[in-house]
């Protein structure tokens, strides 16, 4: 068996003519034709490395940490593979994985590519930087001159990007392609290609941009905050419209891959699957980005195509079930005839894929610390506690550190040994306090977040998740699914006590 996984991170389902109408992704579209869509896909854990690991381990994370490496006692795809025989490469420009609160992921494949450049990757080094310059060329609300800011460094970073062949996610499909022209005669193997794109900032091509924004005068912005829409009629248009640009360049990367299947008859012996990591708000619900507010469908209900050749009669159909992230690893398992580690709590797609019946009847979602979000695809409950900062909030690992940064010391201070849990194979880990005002707290925990009450919405009815319903039945029916789901991943007593479960 042979697969491609093609990852993108960021991508807005209804950005993609399969999923929407008045849409021009013709890539997608070649896609959808040769493989089967699911049109009711979830996502796991929030935001990109707790979905990761989630894809790692085919289970949720984020009951018990925040963003963070693949730990010790974790099962990981690629490992589990290789065990069966399976040779694995990952092609990335995703730079969060050489970072310290992402560090092990890339290490488990047998080989790498990593493609440099990508938002504040501190890559090209100008020492001098012509601020003067930059400072006429970007928008004030993405400008910086503090040496390390996010802003500086992709600032800086596009000064060696002066063509399409320069950005990282064409550099990322050209590296999977080179592993498929050498290895594509070859059995037994799994390519990994991975993009950051089109995550913010909406860099692309001048051509992608003037094809669906024209020529937007004033300076560069392209890159919008974590935050409430606050920017002028003719900024939000900006901001979308590089978005859409970036989008269209993914899709011509995924339509050189495509190129490649075609002239070389891949379909016949090769799966092919390609999704993303999350969504993206683009001012819906007068939010941008993630994390802050509801995980609102735009971020939580992603893309999801499945070619494989044994099911090659659905190519061109539609899944209408319930599926999630957590599904992939036991799924690439499965068909690559691999066995699957009792602490998965994902489900195979194949029996799905092969026409054989539904998935899951729920999907249970959400960052750490945060709400637990359930779905059945008639209705979404965000379920809160009561009060989201009161109450104790651990963080449960034996690799202690945040996105860029070790666990300080403060924080270290008052960890002790925790319990080992059904996932840790034994093992006792650390039993780390997420204090107010930490990292982890402030950008991935509740210490943002502005949505914070429980709300039940009909899909079905509202699909904009515009007016919250009242339905006690159905409350109270999701709130005992996720009680269940947090049982099942055998959730910290706390964590259970925040939303009024017994421990």
């Amino acid at each position: 068996m042979k697969t491609v996984l093609v990852l993108f991170d960021s991508l807005n389902r209804l950005a993609l003519s399969p999923y929407a109408k008045g849409v021009d992704t013709p890539a997608f579209d070649r896609l959808a034709a040769r493989s089967l869509t699911f049109d009711r896909h979830y996502v796991g854990s929030l935001p990109c490395m707790p979905a990761r690991r989630d894809l790692h381990t085919g289970r949720l994370s984020f009951f018990h940490r925040s963003w963070g490496p693949l730990e010790p006692f974790d099962n990981s795809l690629p490992e589990c593979l290789r065990a069966a025989g399976i040779y694995t490469h990952l092609a990335t420009d995703h730079y969060h994985y050489w970072e310290d609160g992402g560090a092990t992921y890339h290490n488990r494949y047998d080989s790498y590519d990593f493609v440099r450049g990508q938002e504040r990757d501190p890559w090209h080094a100008i020492v001098d930087p012509p601020f003067e310059r930059w400072a006429e060329a970007y928008h004030p609300k993405q400008y910086s001159e503090r040496r390390g800011d996010t802003f500086y460094h992709y600032m800086s970073n596009r000064e060696r990007m002066e063509g399409e062949a320069d950005l990282p996610c064409f550099q990322t499909f050209a590296a999977g392609r080179r592993f498929l022209e050498t290895n594509h005669r070859s059995d037994d193997w799994l390519l990994q290609i991975e993009t950051f794109d089109p995550h913010e900032p909406f860099l692309a091509p001048e051509a992608d941009v003037n094809a669906v924004g024209g020529d937007m005068a004033g300076p560069i912005f392209d890159w919008p905050p974590y935050a409430r829409v606050s920017e002028t009629p003719e900024e939000v248009e900006s901001l979308r419209a590089h978005y859409r640009a970036s989008v269209r360049f993914c899709d011509h990367q995924l339509g050189r891959l495509l190129d490649f299947f075609d002239a070389h008859d891949l379909w016949a012996d090769t799966a092919l699957i390609v999704t993303t990591d999350h969504g993206f708000l683009l001012g819906e619900h007068d939010w941008w980005a993630k994390n802050r507010m509801y995980a609102y469908e735009e971020i939580s209900h992603i893309p999801l195509f499945i070619h494989h050749p044994d099911a090659a009669s659905r190519d061109g159909q539609r899944q209408g079930g319930l599926t999630q992230a957590i599904d992939l690893m036991p799924t690439l398992l499965d068909l690559h005839g691999a066995d699957c580690p009792t602490e998965v709590t994902g489900r195979s797609l194949k029996p799905a894929l092969m026409g054989n019946g539904t998935v899951r009847a729920h999907a249970t979602f959400g960052y750490f610390g945060g709400g637990v979000n359930v779905t059945d695809g008639r209705f979404t409950y965000f379920l809160f506690p009561d009060d989201l900062d009161a109450g104790s909030l651990f963080q449960y690992t034996v690799m202690p550190t945040h996105m860029t940064s070790m666990f300080s010391t403060e924080e270290l201070r008052a960890a002790q040994f925790g319990p080992a849990f059904d996932f840790t194979k034994g093992v006792r880990v650390l039993k780390v306090p997420m204090i107010p005002g930490s990292k982890a707290y402030h950008w991935h925990g509740p210490g943002k977040m502005v949505d914070r009450k429980s709300v039940l919405f009909d899909l079905e009815r509202d699909p904009g998740q515009v007016a919250p319903v009242a339905d006690p039945g159905t409350v109270e029916r999701l709130t005992a699914v996720v009680e269940h789901e947090m049982r099942r991943h055998d959730a910290p007593a706390e964590v259970l006590q925040r939303f009024g479960f017994s421990p």
